[in-house]
């Protein structure tokens, strides 16, 4: 997965942008596979885990009733999130995640597997749902990979 990082580290300094990461159920890992990176400090600027209800509010601004309304792990959660990233950091572009890693925790409408990414590049906001399959270990890699590369096809092109 590195190879994903590595790429979108080179976009991202050859826009002069920095990236910040708003994560649920990976919990650090995309900010951890940034920072694993020698000199992400040149385009990574923080990663928030935001795991329960209350850290997506307190944090990154996400409205309670949102959440209420649409689960944490819905579309409208997820680009919340991209935002408040995007708004509460230095960061030209965001990665958000929400989702249900398992082994538990899912419905008949939210298998576990499901994940909602956000990505907000320079206030526009891009979203994406995804199911996984595997282990709890495997999701949350396989999403951190999505996310990465995910953020680094939507970046412009450097002129």
């Amino acid at each position: 997965m590195s190879n994903i990082a590595l790429n979108l580290a080179d976009k991202l300094m050859s826009l002069g942008w920095m990236m910040a990461t708003a994560e649920s159920c990976t919990g650090g890992l995309i900010a951890a596979e940034c920072t694993d990176l020698p000199g992400s400090s040149r385009w990574f600027d923080r990663g928030l885990v935001t795991y329960s209800n209350s850290a997506k509010s307190d944090l990154l601004g996400v409205d309670p009733s949102l959440i209420a309304s649409h689960g944490a792990v819905s579309e409208e959660v997820a680009r919340a999130m991209a935002l408040g990233a995007f708004y509460r950091t230095n960061a030209q572009a965001s990665i958000s995640v929400t989702g249900i890693a398992g082994p538990d925790g899912g419905s008949a409408t939210k298998p576990v597997g499901t994940l909602w990414f956000g990505w907000c590049i320079d206030g526009l906001v891009y979203s994406e749902c995804r199911i996984f399959t595997g282990t709890r270990q495997q999701v949350r890699q396989a999403s951190c990979a999505h996310a990465l590369l995910g953020l680094s096809q939507r970046l412009p092109i450097q002129q």
